[in-house]
């Protein structure tokens, strides 16, 4: 029998191989407006959202606190989303994936503005040392090719606030579910209208590779929360940074993408930064 630890581990490997998952899918669907692979992705999600709320007949009640925090929640989700599969479709996966995954360290300077939390001077050492190991991933200059790195950046940070609002309703008793259905609900209807005025014609394959990426969104979404339920975030959470490595191994095998020595610096670095505080949140009473 595995200890609820090991559950936790187990469905949070699944959670970062099911994301990553969906980031070949948004790369192979190839060159469709950002909006219609964003459309695809939340509809899925949404269906599926809607149907467990549906199969439980549990009573929805929203109250004008809740509305305003889910819509701000919907608003820069989708504003991360879209900036993620921009950064997708233009860097290497592995890069993307890794830029986006600075949105915990977005979301400690976030709950220090949102949620008043005081924040230690080992999480913003975390902070400091991830944003220096994001500037080699990006390599920033004053030419257009920065531009995806920076977009991953933001996405990230879109995310990480995104997350600090979904942290403040939790604290209300919002249910998980009733989130995860009005951002699907809110982004599939937000991008609608880009969807039908820059539609594209798509293959067969096309499609097929657009409901694989959102099939794999909601699984990660579902094992990401299942591996939370089973352990604390302090004693697992530094396992979700395997999802890198199996973009890595993606981006290689697929794209014949490997990545530069600044970009594997910058990896190393942002990671090193996650240990940090992976360490502390794991020894903090």
């Amino acid at each position: 029998m595995l200890s609820q630890r090991n559950k936790g581990i187990l469905c949070i490997l699944l959670a970062a191989f099911f994301f990553s998952l969906m980031t070949v899918g948004v790369k192979m669907a190839g060159d469709l407006p950002t909006m219609q692979k964003v459309l695809f992705r939340n509809l899925v999600a949404s269906v599926i959202a809607w149907g467990m709320l549906i199969k439980s007949r549990e009573k929805i009640v929203i109250s004008k606190c809740d509305l305003r925090d889910l819509l701000l929640r919907s608003i820069f989700g989708f504003s991360g989303i879209i900036l993620n599969f921009y950064a997708i479709d233009h860097l290497a996966l592995s890069d993307a994936n890794m830029l986006n995954k600075l949105s915990p360290f977005f979301a400690i300077l976030m709950s220090l503005v949102i949620l008043k939390e005081k924040v230690s001077k080992w999480e913003w050492a975390a902070v400091a040392i991830a944003f220096a190991g994001a500037l080699l991933v990006i390599k920033p200059g004053f030419s257009m090719a920065a531009i995806p790195g920076f977009a991953g950046l933001m996405g990230g940070f879109g995310a990480g606030l995104a997350y600090t609002i979904v942290r403040k309703m939790g604290t209300r008793g919002v249910k998980g579910p009733v989130i995860v259905m009005f951002f699907s609900t809110f982004s599939t209807l937000a991008s609608l209208p880009f969807f039908i005025a820059g539609y594209k014609p798509m293959s067969l394959f096309q499609v097929s590779m657009l409901l694989m990426a959102g099939i794999a969104a909601a699984g990660g979404q579902f094992a990401i929360t299942a591996a939370y339920t089973f352990a604390p975030a302090k004693e697992i959470s530094i396992y979700d940074y395997t999802q890198i490595l199996f973009a890595a191994i993606w981006g290689f095998m697929l794209f014949g993408q490997v990545p530069d020595v600044f970009s594997v610096i910058g990896y190393f670095v942002i990671l090193g930064a996650a240990i940090i505080r992976f360490v502390y949140n794991k020894n903090k009473v």
